[in-house]
């Protein structure tokens, strides 16, 4: 059983090894054909699920940034990171009563989606003496199920969460609907391209428009032709997710 346990552990090893280098790969025609280069780009792996050994060999190949989506797998996960070679960040649906259990030890939340986030992330980082970077996610979609800002208000939440001590305003995030097509995904990504390049041209004090975090597996490379410069990809590099 041991031997068996060992050959499967190799093989995703394996898998994982050429996904990492095939989405690499990718990254860098995309890059290109946007008129980039694959440093402007970076590439954060989404880690539900994925156990901290299949994780820190993905960093063992190069990966510099992992993102997990809930805060008690994060928590429980935490002590086996290699933190020394990636920066964690925080991307998922987070609640008001749990960020004091993350705040100092994430090096980014791309999930802020109001205002009322912003002041307790603010709250606890003023707490711990640290500065928090964030992202104002976007529901760019428009759906009733999804967190995020509104387009329409995002200016206004911007300009009251720049006030705010012990955190900075890094860009933006969304996770745009499920599509059909490649060219409906694109209208989503091409609507979030123009807010970030809207906003990074008022110059705002603490509000730098850094990052856009958008695209995961399916769409990684149509986010990059749109504009991204920070993609999101979990299954695309270890695999279809195994929930318990």
């Amino acid at each position: 059983m041991m031997e068996k346990s060992s050959t499967e552990q190799a093989r995703r090893f394996d898998d994982i090894k050429a996904n990492y280098y095939e989405i690499c790969e990718n990254i860098e025609k995309a890059a290109a054909e946007s008129g980039r280069s694959a440093n402007d780009i970076t590439f954060l792996a989404a880690t539900k699920t994925v156990e901290p050994e299949f994780i820190n060999y993905a960093v063992s190949l190069g990966l510099k940034y992992i993102g997990e989506n809930k805060v008690q797998e994060m928590l429980t996960k935490y002590d086996e990171y290699d933190l020394d070679n990636s920066q964690l960040h925080f991307i998922g649906h987070l609640q008001t009563n749990k960020v004091r259990q993350i705040v100092g030890k994430v090096s980014m939340i791309q999930s802020v989606d109001s205002l009322k986030l912003a002041q307790e992330i603010s709250k606890q980082s003023l707490k711990n003496n640290v500065a928090t970077d964030i992202l104002l996610e976007v529901n760019v979609g428009r759906e009733e199920n999804k967190s995020g800002v509104l387009e329409e208000n995002l200016e206004e939440i911007l300009e009251k969460i720049s006030v705010l001590e012990g955190l900075r305003i890094r860009g933006l995030m969304s996770v745009p609907p499920i599509c059909d097509s490649k060219q409906e995904i694109f209208k989503f990504f091409d609507k979030m391209y123009k807010l970030f390049i809207d906003i990074s041209s008022k110059k705002s004090d603490n509000i730098y428009m850094d990052y856009l975090s958008m695209g995961m597996s399916d769409d990684y490379m149509e986010a990059i032709l749109s504009g991204a410069n920070m993609i999101r990809v979990g299954s695309g590099l270890f695999g279809a997710r195994i929930y318990r």
